[in-house]
């Protein structure tokens, strides 16, 4: 069996994503009264995607309620992004996670349809 395995993960192909750095941000407060903030940088690995998607989500993986300059970015294949997230006092002890969720265009003719979700946990 173990045998197995290792030819598995031997014949198997590379899986690019994208990444969503850091791992875990902090909140700190901006120059609103009563709005936090933290940035976030995003690289695109993928060649077959071009936009994705910003979230912040609470425990339950339920959609929170906080602002971005664009909610969709596009980013190049391998190229960085900074992506500045904006969460209001009264919701900053809520929310949990910061996503970036790629993004398929309809009707594009690829080989992989497989769309990428990466969180980052806050402190």
């Amino acid at each position: 069996m173990k045998y197995i395995m290792l030819l598995v993960f031997a014949l198997s192909g590379y899986a690019s994503a994208h990444e969503w750095t850091p791992t875990y941000p902090q909140l700190r407060p901006s120059f609103v009264p009563k709005i936090y903030t933290t940035q976030m940088t995003l690289f695109n690995a993928r060649e077959d995607v071009n936009y994705y998607e910003i979230e912040v989500l609470d425990a339950n993986m339920e959609p929170m309620d906080f602002a971005t300059p664009r909610r969709i970015i596009e980013v190049e294949h391998t190229k960085k992004v900074k992506v500045d997230i904006y969460i209001r006092e009264q919701d900053k002890d809520k929310a949990v996670y910061i996503c970036s969720k790629s993004k398929l265009l309809a009707g594009k003719n690829t080989a992989t349809v497989v769309s990428s979700r990466i969180c980052s946990k806050l402190k």
